[in-house]
């Protein structure tokens, strides 16, 4: 009989830590304009769901996201670095992977500002700390200091 051999990498993957969270649509990926490094997402978020997208950045690179022009302190994000997984059906998804510093589900972050830890997608989670909300979140990328 063969045996099957679990690379290192590959257990690693597997053994990610995985946060539940609402339905969340197919994310949608982050396109900078030639030559920008800041880009404007905007949306509504009905109680208990989410918007996703998807961020490609390189090591070393700093980013930023926070809420620009509006007084809704209700919206809340999560940002998963590389390498993560969504992982559920269409009533309930989870997220398997390690979130940036202070965006983790439930520490209700707002904003984040930071220098990315890897090369790859970025998985950015938008939701509500309670009911529905409306967001206009800035998102920012350059190369670090």
């Amino acid at each position: 009989m063969p045996r099957l051999r679990l690379t290192l990498p590959l257990l690693a993957w597997l053994c990610m830590p995985v946060a539940v969270a609402a339905a969340c649509p197919p994310a949608r990926p982050v396109r900078f304009a030639a030559g920008a490094s800041e880009i404007t997402l905007s949306g509504g978020i009905p109680r208990g769901e989410r918007d996703c997208y998807t961020l490609s950045a390189r090591k070393g690179q700093m980013l930023t996201v926070e809420q620009s022009d509006t007084p809704d302190t209700n919206i809340v994000l999560q940002i998963y670095q590389p390498p993560w997984r969504i992982v559920g059906s269409p009533d309930q998804m989870a997220v398997g992977g390690t979130t940036l510093p202070g965006t983790a589900e439930g520490e209700d972050a707002r904003r984040f500002s930071g220098t990315l830890p890897a090369t790859g997608d970025y998985l950015l989670v938008v939701g509500t700390s309670r009911g529905s909300g409306a967001y206009r979140l800035r998102v920012e990328i350059h190369t670090g200091r």
